[in-house]
């Protein structure tokens, strides 16, 4: 069995590269070739957390995971990260583990990496403004997930907390330099939305972080954060303003997501208005965008599916490389 660190992941792929893995898991995803069961969610409301399990099996592939991920939003105000998790990859063959990996950072990677696959199957080709709203653990990966799939000179980002907002700004402005990028510190969720070309949300809050009205024609939304029925991060006055709304998975979403859950149960949408999963897509299934002023929307809370292609590219790299350690 082979263990693998945050620092051995990051040494053996890409976020470019897991883009097409994600790309991958989608397409596997709707066309039925993966198990992924709705997650368990078990909550832990003293603490304001939530224990979620989340199984996934490809019989073509021969893999099966588990990820166990435990999210906690008031970790950031004690310095540990908001999400913590380990993933197991299992041979499908004969049920031994092979891998045991970092949960948090390809949480990190897949969730950033179908952001970037929306962006880039969705967006205008033309973006050179993106929007960041939120900080926490998620948002890096967000972040490069953005300019990975467009060429972007600058990306305007917001946080309640200004001291925890210019950290990152700085940070990110260092670790990501090689994409060309600027990256500001905006003064408000209007200062940073208002010329976006890409705009990513990735807050537990539980009521909208942005104004819809502001989203200029032509932006492509992705909302990451809200994975439960009482949390809304999107304005719901952007998915009456959407041409189209895309999902990872409608089933998922419609089970946990009050992005989508509470606009549908108030009637600001209806299931008419759904345009389909990504991997629907991908598959040719489903039509993308059609002009350069349709404002589309891309809700996603996470499957299994991704986790599994994810953790795979990642192991076999890190084998064929020997990083990691072994544990026999």
């Amino acid at each position: 069995m082979l263990l693998l660190s945050r620092k051995d992941i990051k040494q053996v792929i890409t976020m470019k590269e897991t883009i097409e893995v994600v790309k991958e898991a989608f397409r596997l995803f709707s066309e039925g070739k993966s198990d992924a069961p709705i997650r368990t969610n078990i909550q832990a409301p003293a603490h304001d957390g939530a224990f979620l399990f989340m199984p996934s099996y490809v019989a073509e592939l021969d893999m099966a995971a588990m990820k166990v991920v435990n999210i906690f939003p008031k970790n950031i105000d004690k310095g540990l990260p908001t999400t913590m998790s380990q993933m197991m990859l299992i041979d499908g063959t004969d049920g031994s583990v092979c891998s045991i990996l970092d949960g948090a950072y390809v949480t990190q990677l897949r969730t950033g990496a179908a952001t970037g696959a929306a962006f880039d199957l969705l967006a205008k080709k033309e973006c050179k403004k993106g929007a960041l709203i939120g900080t926490g653990g998620q948002a890096a990966t967000q972040l490069e997930a953005m300019m990975v799939a467009r060429s972007l000179e600058s990306v305007k980002v917001f946080d309640l907390n200004r001291e925890r907002l210019e950290a990152f700004v700085a940070q990110m402005n260092e670790e990501l330099k090689a994409y060309g990028t600027k990256v500001l510190a905006a003064d408000s969720s209007d200062d940073a939305v208002e010329e976006a070309d890409l705009l990513v949300c990735v807050t537990p809050s539980t009521r909208p972080v942005f104004d819809g009205t502001k989203v200029k024609a032509g932006a492509t939304v992705s909302c990451v954060g809200s994975y439960q029925p009482h949390m809304q991060e999107m304005s719901p006055a952007v998915l009456e303003r959407a041409s189209k709304i895309y999902f990872d998975s409608e089933e998922a979403v419609l089970s946990e997501a009050g992005d989508i859950l509470i606009p549908l149960a108030d009637g600001t949408i209806t299931k008419e208005d759904f345009t389909g999963d990504l991997g629907d897509v991908i598959l040719g299934k489903v039509g993308a965008r059609e002009n350069d002023e349709e404002i589309i929307v891309f809700k996603t809370v996470g499957i299994g599916t991704q986790d599994l292609l994810t953790a795979k590219a990642i192991y076999e790299k890190a084998d064929a490389a020997g990083v990691g350690t072994k544990w026999n």
